[in-house]
């Protein structure tokens, strides 16, 4: 099945502590179904100082699951993702707007 979600895609997220934020995909692992989206779901991990890394206290996007992330479409809402045929090619199109992602 082809991927609803992609990395670059802007997002939005639909439940948890971070409802209602926006951001873009950096990357997704499609076997476990989780995704990093950029400024959001972020911790802060303490890091140990080495000869590369300056160490201390480092904020860390962490994945989210694909579920609760929904696609931006053209006017800035949520929408599903669908997909249908072009030219002969599979196209992901916006639900709500029906345009080509």
């Amino acid at each position: 099945m082809a991927a609803k979600l992609r990395k670059g895609d802007k997002v939005v997220v639909l439940t948890g502590k971070d409802k209602g934020k926006t951001g873009e995909i950096v990357s997704v692992d499609p076997k476990a179904g989780r995704a990093i989206v950029d400024g959001v779901n972020v911790a802060i991990r303490h890091v140990k100082q080495s000869q590369t890394n300056q160490g201390g206290r480092q904020s860390k996007a962490l994945p989210l699951d694909l579920s609760n992330l929904a696609i931006v479409d053209a006017n800035g809402k949520a929408t599903r993702v669908g997909f249908r045929e072009e030219d002969g090619k599979k196209v992901r199109f916006a639900k709500t707007t029906g345009d080509a992602l």
